[in-house]
């Protein structure tokens, strides 16, 4: 593994000015969508001069997998979950996402020994002097890098499973009562059934994902370290946490001070189209027209920024459902598979969308799910009050996300941020030590009362015995 600095590049893209030096910020970056959120931030760095480094692999990297076994093991869990998943069993669907997480995990530890077991790259990076690292944490090592490196760590991240990352490692309070687990489709306002499935979710997310974490993560971070760490500890550490939702598509819920939410972020004024857009990855034609761009990933946010844009089809993704409410644009959803079924569903409460069923999809239902959104000027409304909230913010949520990275850099953390519970166990934080003591106290109490009211008693009715008696 090496690390290539982007700063060049990026500062190219800002338009040159007056360069003064700012901060230097070490960025892991993530896969596909994710890295779109983690670019948008870098790219508005270096518009206000500072200087980003992004840890990236060289061509040919020593570790003990092939390109194309990383792309089948992603086609392969794309596959599963969009054709099979609907029609197996919960215990097929957890096994099958057990060998998968395994999988997943395995090959990332390998990349993490490939960087932290690499003298030349640590020292190069120990010389940069960097101010913070700015990671998202569905990519395991950053975390790691960040505390042996001694730096401050942001986090950017949309949401986990259970929010067993933001609850057991961020300590974001998540009373299961009117907190959603994801990828549950609830809303805030649930059944006592749905609040029983709600909790049991909670229990099953947590305690699987730390026995994962013990099983199969733990030991590697405390070796790499060299000394005894845990990875919820690790990440706990982070100074910042970038959630990229807002209360816009989000059910309101309690949230710590170093949460910042920041859904959108990606989202900016629409620039004019081309007569034609043709996404394509091939070689460039030779005949192509100048009236004609191509694009390997499609200018999504100026077409939905079209004056003439009408309704969005989409799978739900986050990205694409924040760039429709920005520009104001209602959606006929076909989830896939992840938090897409989530996202379109809480749409679809909010009156912005229509959600179709992806396996028993018909051209039929298409043509009336797409006219309705259009023809229907309640959606439009709806989705139009979601872009109002999303615009009335006293900064965007791009500058709040880039002012808590460059607050983090100035003051070299925000641990002032955190809450104690990180220093708390378990029955500490939920105060059941306190309210055995209290508890213990009360017993203590009664007992001591009922024991003297029945002393009192029984001098009293032997004292009028005794008077009888006389």
């Amino acid at each position: 593994m090496v690390f290539l600095p982007l700063f060049a590049f990026l500062l190219l893209l800002s338009g040159g000015g007056v360069t003064v030096y700012g901060g230097h910020v070490l960025v892991f970056p993530g896969e596909y969508s994710h890295w779109l959120n983690m670019k948008s931030m870098m790219e508005e760095l270096v518009e206000r001069n500072h200087s980003v480094t992004v840890l990236v692999s060289d061509a040919s990297p020593s570790v003990p997998f092939t390109k194309d076994e990383l792309h089948g093991f992603t086609e392969s869990f794309i596959h599963y979950s969009m054709y099979e998943w609907p029609n197996s069993s919960m215990l097929q669907v957890f096994l099958k996402m057990r060998d998968w997480v395994s999988r997943s995990t395995e090959l990332q530890l390998q990349q993490c020994h490939a960087m932290l077991r690499n003298p030349e790259l640590m020292a190069s990076l120990r010389d940069t002097r960097f101010d913070a690292v700015v990671a998202d944490p569905m990519m395991l090592c950053a975390d790691l890098m960040a505390d042996v490196l001694g730096l401050p760590l942001v986090i950017s991240l949309r949401f986990t499973f259970g929010s067993v990352f933001e609850r057991h490692c961020g300590q974001m309070p998540a009373p299961p009562s009117f907190v959603p687990a994801q990828p549950l489709t609830y809303s805030d306002k649930m059944t006592f059934s749905e609040r029983v499935v709600n909790m049991v979710a909670y229990m099953f997310f947590s305690a699987t994902t730390e026995m994962h974490w013990k099983l199969s993560v733990d030991h590697h971070y405390s070796d790499l370290k060299g000394s005894p760490t845990s990875a919820c500890e690790t990440l706990g550490r982070a100074d910042i946490w970038l959630i990229r939702t807002f209360w816009d598509l989000d059910y309101p819920r309690p949230f710590l001070p170093n949460f910042k939410f920041v859904g959108g972020l990606h989202c900016k004024p629409a620039k004019p189209l081309p007569q034609v857009v043709w996404r394509y990855s091939g070689e460039k034609p030779d005949s192509l027209a100048p009236n004609t761009r191509i694009y390997d990933w499609i200018p999504q946010n100026d077409l939905l920024g079209h004056p003439k844009t009408k309704a969005f089809i989409t799978h739900g993704g986050t990205n694409g459902l924040y760039e429709a409410i920005y520009h104001a644009v209602p959606l006929v959803g076909i989830p896939l598979f992840g938090d897409q079924p989530d996202n379109i569903l809480r749409m679809t409460h909010r009156g912005a969308a229509v959600m179709l069923n992806f396996q028993s999809l018909t051209s039929e239902e298409l043509t009336k799910a797409v006219q309705t959104v259009i023809s229907d000027p309640a959606y439009k409304a709806s989705v139009q009050r979601l872009s109002d909230i999303q615009r009335d913010q006293p900064m965007t949520p791009l500058d709040t996300a880039v002012f808590w990275i460059e607050f983090v850099m100035r003051h070299g953390g925000a641990k002032h941020l955190r809450v104690q519970s990180h220093a708390l166990n378990w029955f500490q934080y939920h105060s059941l030590d306190t309210g055995a003591t209290l508890l213990a106290a009360l017993m203590m109490a009664i007992f001591i009362i009922y024991k003297g009211l029945r002393f009192f008693i029984s001098r009293c009715f032997s004292s009028r015995r005794r008077e009888k008696t006389d």
